[in-house]
Formats: C-alpha cells, sequence, structure tokens
C-alpha cells in the first residue's frame, strides 16, 4: 500500500474510534487485515498511546473558543494522525501537512482544510 492509501486506511479507523469508542487494535485489523504496516500501526496505536500529549498541543493551536473535543471525528482523525506523524517524523512536514489537507478535502467540509492546515503548521 502507498503512505497515502495507508494515512485514509487509518483516517478511517481513527474516525471509527472516536464515533464507536472500540478498541484501536480490533478497528485496525478490521480495516488492515492481519498483517499491520508498522507505519499504520504508527499513526493509529501509537498515536492513541499519545492521545492526550496531541490533543493538548493541538488546544495550545486552536483559537481561544475551540477545542479538539467541539472538533468533528474526522477532523479530529486527521489531526491527530498528522500530529502523531510530525512527533515520530514518519515524513517531512510539508508532506505530512498536504496529505492532512488533502484529506480534509476529501472527507470534510469544504473549508476545514484551512483549519488543518492552520493547526498543523503550527505544530
Amino acid at each position: 500500500m502507498s503512505r497515502h492509501t495507508l494515512r485514509e486506511t487509518a483516517m478511517t479507523c481513527l474516525y471509527q474510534y472516536f464515533l464507536l469508542h472500540g478498541d484501536i487494535k480490533s478497528i485496525v485489523y478490521e480495516n488492515a487485515g492481519n498483517e499491520i504496516d508498522p507505519f499504520l500501526y504508527t499513526v493509529t496505536i501509537d498515536a492513541l498511546k499519545h492521545k492526550d500529549y496531541y490533543i493538548q498541543k493541538i488546544n495550545d493551536v486552536l483559537s481561544d473558543d475551540w477545542e479538539f473535543d467541539r472538533l468533528g471525528c474526522v477532523e479530529k482523525a486527521i489531526l491527530l494522525m498528522a500530529a502523531a506523524e510530525l512527533d515520530f517524523e514518519t515524513a517531512n512536514k510539508a508532506i505530512v501537512i498536504d496529505e492532512a489537507v488533502t484529506l480534509s478535502k476529501k472527507y470534510c467540509d469544504s473549508d476545514t482544510y484551512k483549519l488543518i492546515n492552520g493547526v498543523l503548521d503550527k505544530l
């Protein structure tokens, strides 16, 4: 699988996690099969291990009247995945932001990409 496809799968898994509050490992196995790519593991399971840290960093960047908890499940999934990628340095920052913006343009409201871009640029 390409990195873009893995990111899309990761976003789907994290979306399901936020929406259904299920076990992330089970969700990843259901979406990716028995062999989980190490990159996919990092941006899903490892991301949730450090979820509180990433959420705090994201909240620090969001404007005063917004918090992570107010965002939609897709937006949460994209931001959390991208924050983990930036933290674990799996790719260049510009690539991580571009991929997150691309996903937000595909799955979110039309202007959401601006929020995603602005938050990730400041992390």
